[in-house]
């Protein structure tokens, strides 16, 4: 018996660390930090100097991996540079954190509506309705949810030519 509950004690440190290592702690610090590069990431943008803004994503992400809408900055920048295989290695991370951010308990739709457009950007279009479907009904009082799928919203992005120079 003592040998068994060893066993399992030994297992469960393992598993617990293991998913502990692959997270870190941000501080206040770094997330401000990569706010003020985001900032300087936006200017290099407005100045269609695609080059800079896709370095400074990447040291943003470094700060704050577990900011969706700074990888999908990323992936965007990526692909405006032609680098497909970075854009699709930053859209998956961005699913990661939608992912990990709708797991909170306070979440509401929002990072679960993230999750279906990095769905359409990685050109998975039946698992994005798939994932607006289950976020209906996760959510069936949102009226942001009602009003993307009443509005036809998903079809609509995924005609759209800006749409299409971003998406996979």
């Amino acid at each position: 018996m003592k040998r068994r509950l060893s066993v399992w004690l030994t297992a469960g440190i393992l598993v617990f660390g293991a998913s502990a290592c692959g997270r870190r702690e941000i501080s206040e610090h770094q997330r401000k930090q990569a706010e003020h590069l985001a900032s300087e990431a936006d200017f290099a943008m407005t100045l269609r100097d695609w080059a800079r803004a896709e370095s400074v994503l990447a040291q943003v992400v470094e700060l704050a991996p577990d900011n969706g809408a700074y990888w999908i900055s990323l992936g965007s920048m990526r692909m405006r540079l032609g680098n497909r295989d970075g854009a699709r290695a930053a859209y998956r991370d961005a699913l990661k954190a939608f992912e990990a951010e709708s797991k909170e308990a306070e979440a509401g739709a929002d990072p679960w509506m993230q999750q279906v457009y990095v769905l359409a950007l990685l050109g998975r279009h039946d698992d994005a309705r798939a994932m607006l479907e289950k976020t209906a009904r996760r959510f069936p009082e949102s009226r942001t949810v009602r009003g993307f799928i009443e509005g036809k919203r998903l079809e609509a992005m995924l005609q759209d030519p800006k749409f299409k120079e971003l998406a996979l």
